[in-house]
């Protein structure tokens, strides 16, 4: 919207007062105030200690090109508890807000028609801050996303399902029939790896800690299309017997890592996407020389970064949120809370032998 110029007039006598000429006339926007929320850290450390729940009532006064969206669901993730503590490479600028995934729907709107109103959207940025109840985005950081799919299966599209899926892509052309070998398998990224790799008839063995409902775990992972699911100790014991992977995906270090090397085909791939031991990965001499295995590694907000919004990023969504409307991705269990309880979900997510997820819903 632009002002309007009133300029002098000496036409056929008519005369403007010299107070009244070159006035800007400033153009009236529309302002909506809101009643928001939102987790907020004005210091990096512990996040139980430095998050601080704050509500107000907040005026809204758009820009060209910029978005209001009320989000509906944001999981909490451990990447974004490490962003807290200070301990990730993305430092969000502080004052910040937590949070970097969730689904959101399009308030209003002074951009260029890419968003409507009631438009489910997703940020494509990491961290952006999705632990709030309303933000503001300019249009072109934001991307469309299928509304006939449940709420927390929009939310948690971009960072887990979307880090198997890349993984299984991006490292090794696997065919209908390879076999590819995971520990961490009952994790997020695990859960979406072993339904994506079904749909590419491709197997998974798939490694747990054992656990007092070990067997229970082996069943819901076994119903997701899991082909073979150990402990730690049986696949120690079952390595000879089982088919050898082309692709290890470790998100757990130390010796489970090594463990993977020595599953992996002659020539396969290792790539590590996570580190919760806090161990390093360790390599054997044996399995860099007489099995000439790659070591890799893959961090999801790299790619986004080298892709921004880019039509690969774009199909890559649509592919995932096609999966969990044909039922062929189905939502990790979740844990819903609401924004006052954060001190659960803070204290709880980087613990193991979790429920589930937890998932901020908002009103």
């Amino acid at each position: 919207m632009t002002g309007i110029i009133i300029k002098p007039m000496h036409k056929l006598g008519t005369f403007v007062p010299k107070f009244y000429r070159n006035i800007f006339v400033q153009p009236v926007r529309s302002q909506s105030s809101y009643a928001t929320e939102r987790l907020e850290y004005t210091n990096y450390g512990i996040p139980t200690e430095v998050i601080k729940h704050i509500k107000e009532e907040k005026t809204f006064d758009l820009k060209k090109g910029e978005v209001l969206v009320k989000f509906l669901a944001s999981p909490v993730n451990p990447a974004d508890i490490n962003t807290i503590q200070g301990s990730y490479p993305i430092k969000p600028i502080l004052p910040a807000v937590g949070g970097g995934e969730g689904i959101a729907q399009v308030l209003e709107t002074e951009g260029g028609g890419h968003h409507l109103p009631g438009d489910w959207v997703l940020p494509a940025r990491s961290m952006s801050g999705t632990w709030t109840s309303h933000c503001v985005f300019h249009e072109t950081e934001l991307i469309k996303v299928r509304q006939d799919i449940s709420v927390e299966g929009a939310a948690t599209l971009m960072i887990n399902p979307a880090t198997a899926l890349r993984m299984l892509e991006d490292f090794v052309q696997l065919q209908e029939g390879d076999v590819i070998v995971q520990n961490g398998a009952n994790s997020a990224v695990g859960l979406a790896a072993i339904q994506i790799a079904k749909k590419k008839k491709v197997q998974t063995i798939n490694v747990v800690r054992n656990r007092e409902d070990i067997d229970s775990l082996k069943s819901y992972l076994t119903s997701l299309g899991a082909t073979h699911v150990l402990t730690e100790e049986e696949a120690r014991r079952s390595w000879r017997e089982l088919p050898r992977p082309r692709l290890a995906l470790n998100c757990v270090g130390g010796t489970s890592s090594t463990e993977l090397c020595k599953a992996l085909a002659d020539g396969g791939v290792h790539v590590t996407y996570g580190g919760m031991s806090l161990k390093p990965v360790t390599v054997g001499n044996s399995h860099l020389i007489f099995k000439d295995i790659s070591v890799r590694g893959f961090w999801m907000s790299r790619w986004y970064k080298e892709q921004g919004v880019s039509q690969a990023r774009l199909d890559m969504i649509s592919y995932l949120a096609d999966m969990v409307h044909n039922g062929e991705l189905q939502v990790p269990p979740l844990i819903n809370i609401t924004l006052q309880d954060y001190q659960q979900a803070l204290e709880s997510t980087l613990k193991g032998f979790k429920a589930g997820k937890f998932m901020f819903r908002f009103s």
